[in-house]
């Protein structure tokens, strides 16, 4: 059985500021950008992204989207969609912690669409862990870990102390048999 790996904060902050540093080189000028972030694992790196880029920053609720809402209802906790400003004619950049499937990145695309029609949309993603289902690519990218499909990527972002932060590889859990 795998077990966990645990990747340090300091790590976190590199990829965290790549990130920044590659948004920057493409986006000189944030009049008209938007950080939105996938709730619930984007939201946090959204925020911390747009302080760094002085770039406006909200929330993307994909639970109405997804194509698994029968097997995972909406949970308890959700992030509802707020969009700072009209997306319309806007460069939009989705932001998720996560990249595997591309299953999620799809649902934020209906959403965001639901709200209407971006010039242009990027994907940002703290981790990609490969193992797409969909023809899904980051434009920018924190960290490529290589996971195991039976292997889990959690991400933590902690809200008051980035010190606390933590990504662990871990085994998944395996759903039960029916």
């Amino acid at each position: 059985m795998p077990t966990a790996k645990t990747i340090d904060p300091d790590a976190i902050e590199t990829a965290i500021e790549r990130l920044a540093a590659g948004i920057r080189a493409r986006h000189a000028t944030p009049r008209r950008l938007l950080l939105l972030g996938i709730a619930n694992g984007g939201v946090e790196l959204a925020r911390r992204l747009g302080r760094r880029l002085e770039a406006r920053a909200g929330t993307v609720d994909i639970s109405f989207h997804r194509d698994d809402i029968g097997r995972h209802p909406i949970p308890k906790e959700f992030s509802p969609t707020q969009i700072p400003a009209d997306v319309t004619g806007a460069t939009v950049i989705l932001v998720d912690d996560v990249l595997f499937s591309g299953r999620t990145v799809k649902a934020a695309l209906d959403e965001l669409f639901d709200h209407g029609r971006p010039a242009k949309v990027e994907l940002a993603v703290l981790v990609d862990r490969a193992g797409r289902l969909m023809p899904v690519a980051a434009d920018y990218t924190g960290l490529a870990l290589d996971a195991r499909p039976q292997e889990k990527v959690v991400v933590r972002l902690d809200q008051q102390d980035p010190r606390r932060d933590t990504i662990r590889i871990e085994p998944a859990k395996s759903a039960p048999k029916s």
